[in-house]
């Protein structure tokens, strides 16, 4: 059974949003399987883990996060987070007035090498810290590079369409199950044009897309490329590997490097 993160008690969460800084920061590792249960700040935050793999998810999508990305998470919204293996997580909390300019939903963003180095500067740096100061500067930095953040592909959209969330919810159960469109049209009883027309209205993206994203946790947990290709329906490895590159721009044994 997965662990649940007892730091998330209303103290604590209250010592994150009452901080006057600009920036809080805090670092924290994590056992594989364990949960931060859902809960909300009042400040914007950086969901980022210098090691290791999460599963971001809010009532709209989710995410996998390697640690050459992370999630940017407005203030307010709800979310959860599973470590797919360990973690080593380094987060940053933004005042909502020095995030005036940042998404306002939540999205993957990449991470540069600066990025990084400034990140873990960021969370060795003891509160409260003077503006005028080296660390003031070091946080004046880091919001800048914050808002040049390029946004990623990398959401799920979950559907809200009930026959829609039938199906992903079997996927996510049963990654390997066989079934193709043709076999869920008949078991629900509507047209495969039908299938993906709803797909693309509520997720933005075709079934095959969608799919090619919920492979990505079984890549970050060490399955092969040819062992996740055949579980999704590829007829081979190559195939697999062509549509991932086209998705996201490289291949997928290098997505998680």
């Amino acid at each position: 059974m997965a662990r649940r993160d007892t730091f998330l008690d209303p103290l604590s969460l209250a010592t994150i949003d009452a901080s006057t800084l600009p920036v809080f920061t805090r670092a924290t590792d994590y056992p594989e399987g364990h949960v931060v249960d859902w809960h909300v700040h009042a400040r914007g935050q950086l969901v980022y883990a210098v090691h290791g793999v999460m599963m971001v998810a809010t009532d709209g999508g989710r995410w996998i996060v390697p640690p050459t990305r992370a999630i940017w998470m407005p203030a307010g919204t709800a979310h959860l987070i599973r470590c797919v293996g360990v973690v080593h997580m380094r987060s940053l909390y933004i005042r909502p007035d020095a995030a005036a300019h940042l998404p306002a939903r939540a999205h993957a963003v990449g991470v540069s090498p600066l990025l990084r180095e400034l990140i873990q500067a960021a969370v060795e740096i003891d509160a409260p810290y003077a503006a005028a100061s080296r660390d003031g500067r070091l946080m004046r930095l880091l919001l800048d590079e914050l808002h040049a953040l390029p946004v990623l592909p990398l959401h799920l959209p979950q559907p809200a369409d009930a026959r829609l969330r039938r199906i992903c919810t079997r996927i996510a159960e049963q990654p390997d199950d066989p079934s193709t469109l043709a076999d869920w049209a008949a078991t629900l009883g509507i047209a495969v044009k039908t299938i993906h027309r709803l797909f693309l209205r509520e997720t933005g993206m075709t079934f095959g897309q969608w799919r090619l994203l919920h492979g990505l946790e079984r890549l970050a947990v060490g399955d092969k490329v040819v062992e996740v290709a055949l579980a999704l329906g590829y007829d081979s490895p190559s195939a697999f590997a062509a549509m991932f590159k086209r998705q996201f721009g490289e291949p997928p044994s290098a997505f998680f490097r």
